[in-house]
């Protein structure tokens, strides 16, 4: 396998650390050379997990994303500066990789990961690593590596606290360990695990949780060392705690379980609850209004009244004098919220409160409320200035 790979005197010099260590060695140099990597997500885990692939010499490199550098980004995103705002990430994250090992190969994926490309996609690809933020996609991912017989190294941050795995990874026995689906059978309600942009999250986390999923993949590429399949390394960085437990095989999953259910890749918004069947979208329609028309029912003194569902925290920041209601306790303050005029119910960017608005209007018939488009950012960025968007 090995014998067909061959390094440059300058890609030897390069990776000299690794080929001194006596388990490593030439040998492990050529299977990373080799090797082909998919990342899924080029944030907070994806931006340090490329920068050590690249660095390490994986052959090849693919990066999926659709979004673009927002200033917001650079706090934990050590992968991008200011002068790559506004661009696409894997653009600007190909452009800078290239300039750190320009002896391997970089394809940027400038799409969104979906259940129509996911597995033409992955197939390609050795191993994937999921550094994605939200339910669906990790399941998206999951299920086309179950599919597909790819190897998931897996992380997930929050806050103060990070995860990190290696799924579907068969070992030397031919024995093929859990999957995301053993751990996690089902996703949580919508909206009972806040993302980043909403809970916030520590910036060297995702630089330490990307880290060690570098290592994992490194590890399942090499055949060095013991990875973590089967295990769920937990990490606790305001107390500086770690735990490892256990992860076994459900014999129900749907995937690979006794009795396989799903033989392909579903619909993942519906299945995480993120989509409502279409009658209930129009039974329920979301109404909205924009902040510079509330500037003007606000400067005419119009009977509004304004509902903040943001933390406490948020609202210390910056705030439009709204009545605060948390949205994870907006129920139990529904009866402070007038059914009798307009009601305007915001967040930071316009998500937390349409999800507030359809379970108000779902469950207790309000039929006035509407969803400041674009939240506090779109206030900033058009009427107060001065205004921090945290």
């Amino acid at each position: 396998m090995s014998a067909e790979i061959k390094f440059s005197s300058e890609e030897l010099a390069r990776y000299s650390r690794h080929i001194i260590l006596p388990d490593f060695n030439i040998e492990g140099q050529k299977k990373l050379k080799k090797g082909k990597v998919l990342v899924v997500g080029t944030g907070g885990l994806g931006a340090p997990l490329l920068l050590y692939l690249a660095a390490a010499g994986v052959g090849t490199i693919g990066m999926v994303d659709f979004d673009v550098v927002d200033d917001s980004n650079l706090q934990r995103q050590v992968l991008f500066t200011r002068d790559d705002i506004g661009q696409p990430k894997v653009l600007a994250a190909k452009k800078r990789l290239e300039a750190l090992n320009p002896y391997i190969k970089f394809i940027a994926h400038q799409t969104s990961l979906t259940s129509d490309n996911a597995m033409d996609i992955i197939k390609d690809y050795d191993v994937i690593a999921d550094g994605t933020d939200n339910f669906p996609t990790r399941y998206l991912v999951n299920d086309a590596c179950v599919l597909l017989g790819k190897v998931n190294v897996y992380a997930s941050i929050y806050r103060f606290e990070g995860q990190a795995t290696v799924f579907n990874y068969t070992d030397k026995l031919g024995i093929t360990g859990p999957n995301y689906r053993d751990l996690f059978p089902t996703p949580p309600p919508p909206g009972l695990v806040p993302s980043c942009a909403e809970g916030g999250v520590l910036g060297v986390l995702p630089g330490i949780l990307g880290s060690i999923q570098a290592s994992e993949v490194i590890k399942v590429i090499s055949g060095v060392g013991e990875t973590l399949n089967g295990r769920l390394f937990l990490f606790d960085a305001a107390t500086f705690e770690t735990r490892t437990l256990k992860i076994k095989r459900r014999k129900d999953n749907p995937l690979n379980g006794e009795n396989p259910t799903q033989k392909g890749l579903i619909d993942y918004q519906q299945f995480c609850g993120f989509e409502k069947p279409s009658d209930q979208s129009e039974k329920f329609p979301v109404k909205t209004i924009n902040v510079k028309q509330l500037h003007n029912l606000i400067s005419q003194k119009a009977n509004i009244q304004i509902v903040d569902v943001r933390e406490a925290y948020e609202y210390e920041i910056a705030n439009i004098h709204g009545e605060l209601m948390p949205k994870s306790e907006v129920t139990a303050h529904v009866q402070k919220i007038a059914k009798d005029k307009q009601v305007i119910v915001h967040c930071r960017s316009g998500k937390r409160s349409a999800d507030v608005i359809e379970l108000l209007q779902e469950k207790y018939g309000f039929e006035n409320l509407y969803n400041l488009e674009g939240g506090i950012l779109a206030w900033a960025k058009e009427i107060d200035h001065s205004m921090a968007t945290y």
